[in-house]
């Protein structure tokens, strides 16, 4: 096979999407015998327009939840919103059949949150702006026996 042509970009299309989830895909049945991927989305929405006010971003795989994103806006925090979707996301992760979740926050985002529902830190990365870390956090949610 001769060697691609490489590119750079910060736009990528539908079809690129498409390729390289068909090939992480088809390498994960080879290796694994299956592949269950799917988005995970937890949306809280304006009751009176159904508007997008916030959320939850992520998926769920081979017994895994990543979280990718989590924002509210300032006035839905500190009311049990965010609780609440974090309990909706963990509750559908098991229900796939997940055993365990992990996600990355900034130090001056929402590390303490997690901590209160029972996610611990498994590494920290310095990064900008000084002082700042990226933490990375776990949680077993494998039924207690």
């Amino acid at each position: 096979m001769v060697d691609p042509t490489l590119s750079l970009t910060d736009v990528a299309d539908d079809e690129a999407h498409r390729i390289v989830n068909e090939g992480i895909a088809g390498h994960a049945v080879e290796q694994a015998g299956y592949w269950d991927a799917r988005p995970l989305y937890v949306l809280a929405r304006d009751p009176s327009d159904d508007r997008i006010l916030g959320g939850i971003i992520g998926r769920t795989s081979l017994g895994l939840m990543f979280i990718e994103l989590v924002f509210l806006p300032h006035e839905l925090r500190n009311r049990g919103v965010g609780t609440r979707m974090l309990h909706m996301a963990e509750e559908e992760a098991v229900r796939r059949g997940c055993r365990a979740a992990v996600l990355y926050t900034i130090s001056f985002q929402a590390p303490a949150f997690y901590e209160r529902h029972g996610w611990r830190e498994f590494g920290r990365v310095d990064c900008h702006p000084p002082g700042t870390s990226r933490i990375f956090m776990t949680k077993d949610l494998s039924p207690e026996e």
